[in-house]
């Protein structure tokens, strides 16, 4: 059984970048943890995890709840874009 902050981590609607994080372990284990092989991955997770810390921290300051908009909301801010 998963500890509950695994579960989150998991959890689409509260982890915006589960599938690059994912992804980033995927091609360590792939590539028996070379981290220089999975560069890409590395920074593809790292300018997810900023963008939506930047969306995160403008709807805090906008007093806008949830302050993580939800996976489906997400979907459809990028499809904007």
């Amino acid at each position: 059984r998963m500890s509950r902050h695994a579960q989150q981590l998991r959890d689409h609607d509260i982890n915006p970048c589960v599938v690059e994080s994912d992804a980033s372990r995927k091609c360590l284990d792939d590539n028996n943890y070379d981290k220089n092989m999975c560069t890409a991955y590395f920074l593809k997770y790292k300018n997810c995890r900023k963008f939506w810390h930047n969306i995160m921290m403008q709807r805090k300051r906008n007093g806008v709840k949830p302050e993580m908009p939800s996976a489906e909301e997400r979907r459809k801010m990028l499809e904007s874009m």
